[in-house]
């Protein structure tokens, strides 16, 4: 079996991380978690130059038409890069509309997303629901020609910078039937409300509330009353991407460990001349090896157009238990200075803790995996 990557993709994975070294240093990532936007303009800028907003985007729309596992290298490198802002919000918009956009809406979106012009987000958890999408009590009526929207809801990632907001509803219509659908909603509408949270890595989250916003009935994505197998494709996907940024934040937690290790000297000895250092450090390796494989047998099938649900929730219920195994041996194995605020450890284990629940937990994914093999 022959698990390499392409040429175009290692070429891929170079650009990326060189780019992430020079242009997004560890001093910016903390900068930025605590600026109220949360990223540059000049580093999102700069990201567009090299078309990784159009990395999924067709040619005809002017993107480089990627495929989603080309999207999931790129995100690795970001996840290990810790890359701020609102790359991964939007990816997780572009995709909806991708997947489920009618021409006309790819059309007037995908050029502006692959340009850097627009920004998405995607609103789908709400309280007391989390992502169980047939629960949603966030409802668009219709009224004339638009939806009238209503409802909260959680964590929704960069808000205050989306142009576009992919909304997850309860629909329901003039005669009566109801059902779950995907709206394109105006980000800036005066009718949306946000709070921030303060949040364990710094990220840029809020609860969103929809004050009677109005949204046209050509907004919907697909077909109305369908959206709960749209909302489930779309959060198995956001849950490998999800993966592919634990992936890459797991290896950059196992490179501080092992160079840590051989380098600090106690007793004359490197502390991972020790066995138990030793023995840490093979059990983050065998945990990340297990994440990473998992999170790339998912990206592939969800590239080929092979059923990959099953492949995505074991990959996210692996990788949110493993990254937090493999940034808590990290902490370990460094001691005191692994705590410093200063140090890059702590930028990883926020990470991983804010990642463990993000699409699901690893419970969620269980109980998806054991209904999958007949339980």
């Amino acid at each position: 079996m022959d698990f390499s990557f392409s040429e175009e993709q290692e070429m891929l994975r170079k650009i990326a991380r060189d780019f992430l070294a020079t242009e997004c240093p560890k001093d910016l990532v903390r900068q930025m978690a605590r600026d109220e936007k949360g990223f540059t303009d000049d580093l999102w800028n700069k990201m567009a130059e090299l078309g990784w907003m159009g990395l999924p985007v067709p040619e005809k729309y002017g993107g480089i038409e990627g495929s989603f596992l080309d999207v999931v290298v790129l995100l690795e490198e970001m996840g290990r890069g810790a890359l701020p802002g609102p790359f991964f919000s939007s990816l997780l918009g572009t995709l909806a509309v991708l997947h489920f956009g009618s021409d006309r809406q790819k059309e007037d979106l995908l050029p502006k997303i692959a340009r850097g012009d627009l920004v998405l987000t995607v609103a789908i958890s709400e309280p007391g629901v989390g992502y169980q999408t047939s629960a949603l009590q966030c409802e668009a009526v219709a009224d004339g020609s638009d939806y009238v929207i209503n409802g909260t809801k959680l964590l929704v990632e960069n808000a205050h910078v989306a142009d576009v907001v992919v909304c997850a509803v309860r629909t329901r219509d003039a005669s009566g039937g109801q059902g779950t659908s995907l709206l394109l909603v105006d980000g800036k509408d005066p009718s949306i409300s946000l709070t921030p949270l303060e949040t364990i890595a710094g990220d840029k989250q809020f609860h969103v509330n929809f004050n009677g916003v109005r949204a046209p009935q050509s907004s919907v994505l697909g077909e109305v009353n369908k959206g709960h197998e749209y909302l489930e494709e779309l959060l198995a996907l956001g849950a490998v991407a999800k993966c592919a940024e634990m992936v890459g934040a797991a290896q950059a937690a196992m490179d501080l460990t092992t160079d840590y290790v051989k380098e600090r000297v106690q007793f004359d000895h490197p502390i991972g001349s020790l066995q138990s250092i030793q023995h840490h450090c093979a059990n983050m390796k065998i945990d990340l090896e297990g994440m990473r494989y998992i999170t790339y047998l998912a990206a592939w099938k969800a590239s080929e157009g092979l059923p990959f649900r099953k492949e995505a929730a074991m990959a996210k219920a692996w990788a949110s238990d493993a990254c937090i195994r493999i940034t808590n041996l990290a902490h370990q194995c460094h001691g005191a200075i692994g705590f410093c605020e200063d140090h890059d450890l702590p930028l990883y284990s926020k990470r991983a803790k804010a990642s463990e629940w993000a699409f699901g937990g690893a419970r969620f994914h269980r109980q998806f995996v054991a209904q999958e093999i007949g339980l």
